[in-house]
């Protein structure tokens, strides 16, 4: 099989969409189209179903993706064996984001990252979504995977990759926060409140209470929205999270999304580095890899 056309197809199973796959791997859509038929001939099944709104990958293509990113990640490998000294990215990138990122947003990115450059070696580091920042300033981290902050220090750089709606949550179980939220209306200015400690989450619902014009019955200041959302989900009170978060966390079920009087902002997801590092070679292949999934 031809290496070109097989990385073709993984940029298409990360796209999902022909057009995009075609401009950002700079070959035509025709191009893209013989090549993709040319696989499902080889393979002897189809690998993508496409209608006039969607495309998904078929059972085979699943199977196919995997063989697809073992064939190159292989042939990443020995032509490394071959020639030694051929130019390939290599060294240590240090990444920081939640848990929940590193479940929702991060794979993928990784995926596209590590079939261009399966030399670098990538450390993880979890936590407070509120701390990434930080943890690039003070070097603790290359790149971190954070909401944009207004004001946004001039000193970083942000590269854009997702908008996630925030909502506000309250608990499923039988508690007396329940029966509050039952009331024919809500008595928001009674309800106790689970907040983040600080950081753009914090300021979010600052302005929202604002915004309602309650004086906030503040009922505990939580690190991290993950652990605000347990907290909502025990009965404890109700707070405003990324939707994100609620689907990704195992108390999921127990979590009842409320109307909001008023609209509340959506965050800006994205990476961001030190502006002076951002065209270090190993900061400028992963904020590559952003821009080619949009």
């Amino acid at each position: 099989m031809d290496i070109r056309e097989i990385q073709l197809y993984l940029h298409l199973c990360d796209t999902l969409h022909f057009a995009r796959t075609a401009e950002q791997m700079h070959v035509s859509p025709s191009t893209l189209s013989r090549a993709l038929q040319r696989l499902e001939q080889q393979a002897g099944c189809r690998l993508l179903e496409r209608d006039n709104r969607s495309v998904r990958l078929t059972r085979g293509g699943e199977e196919f993706r995997r063989f697809a990113a073992e064939t190159l990640a292989g042939w990443q490998q020995l032509r490394s064996r071959l020639d030694p000294n051929q130019q390939q990215l290599r060294g240590l990138l240090n990444l920081y984001c939640s848990v929940t990122a590193a479940y929702s947003h991060l794979p993928a990115l990784l995926d596209r990252f590590r079939r261009e450059h399966p030399l670098v070696e990538i450390v993880l580091n979890t936590g407070d979504a509120a701390n990434a920042m930080a943890e690039v300033q003070q070097n603790r981290a290359d790149i971190a995977i954070a909401a944009l902050q207004d004001p946004f220090p001039d000193s970083l750089h942000f590269a854009p990759m997702d908008t996630i709606p925030l909502t506000v949550i309250g608990p499923q179980i039988p508690c007396r926060v329940r029966e509050l939220l039952e009331e024919s209306e809500i008595p928001w200015d009674r309800l106790p409140f689970i907040v983040p400690e600080h950081g753009p989450g914090r300021k979010r619902i600052d302005n929202w209470f604002k915004a309602m014009g309650i004086g906030a019955n503040i009922y505990a200041k939580v690190s991290g929205h993950e652990a605000i959302v347990s907290m909502v989900a025990l009965g404890c009170g109700v707070s405003v999270s990324p939707e994100v978060v609620v689907q990704h966390s195992p108390m999921r079920d127990r979590i009842a999304l409320l109307p909001s009087p008023v609209a509340i902002p959506p965050f800006e997801l994205g990476c961001c580095c030190k502006a002076k590092r951002r065209d270090d070679p190993l900061i400028a292949a992963f904020l590559a890899a952003i821009g080619s999934a949009k």
